[in-house]
């Protein structure tokens, strides 16, 4: 009888030690979740980096050519100089033309 008084009586202490257990087990199944959600990228962020690296591609090729076209000013001119400069800078901008997006 003693036995079920004692056991009446710590049934709701038994029932907060149940919930933590529950808590620390459930726990790592939760980090998991959330470094799984930080280490992965939406669909969202992958699109918002590509418009990004394409935007500075473009100002990269648009610099290129203003540089290039500036040399081949000077290289009309007659600075053999700027006229290898322009060559190396219509190299450059095919080689980031041709980069894979």
């Amino acid at each position: 009888m003693r036995g079920v008084i004692v056991a009446a009586l710590a049934a709701p202490l038994l029932a907060g030690c149940v919930g933590a257990v529950k808590s620390v087990v459930t726990a790592p199944v939760k980090a998991v979740g959330q470094v799984a959600d930080w280490s992965t990228t939406s669909q969202d962020e992958s699109d918002r980096n590509r418009g990004r690296e394409l935007r500075k591609s473009e100002e990269r090729v648009g610099k290129l050519s203003r540089q290039r076209d500036k040399a081949v000013e000077k290289c009309r001119d007659g600075d053999e100089e700027q006229c290898r400069r322009a060559e190396v800078l219509e190299h450059e901008i095919e080689a980031e033309m041709a980069a894979p997006r």
